[in-house]
């Protein structure tokens, strides 16, 4: 499987065309374009936006169960997990990567 989530366009540009502004080739990743940088009509290298680093414990179960695990939760782990989520209300500000 090449990607769960396709990009919204594939772009092929050149080396030379990718080297002369770089800026605005990331800026068209982060929009959510793939870029193939080619060599002679030939694809050289790939660009493209980040995965998520990041995997809801929901998608995680659902993966488990997919794959057959026969793992069990500890009986008070929803509770712990409430309790950690509760000690840790101020919002979410992750590191900006610009």
């Amino acid at each position: 499987m090449y990607n769960l989530v396709m990009p919204k366009r594939v772009i092929h540009i050149s080396e030379a065309e990718a080297a002369s502004d770089f800026a605005s080739l990331l800026d068209r990743v982060r929009a959510g374009a793939e870029i193939v940088i080619e060599h002679d009509a030939r694809p050289v290298a790939v660009v493209r936006p980040a995965e998520p680093a990041v995997r809801r414990l929901s998608e995680s179960l659902r993966l488990a169960r997919e794959h057959g695990s026969t793992a069990t939760l500890d009986p008070d782990f929803a509770k712990d997990v409430e309790a950690a989520v509760a000690s840790h209300r101020e919002p979410l500000n992750p590191l900006a990567w610009d």
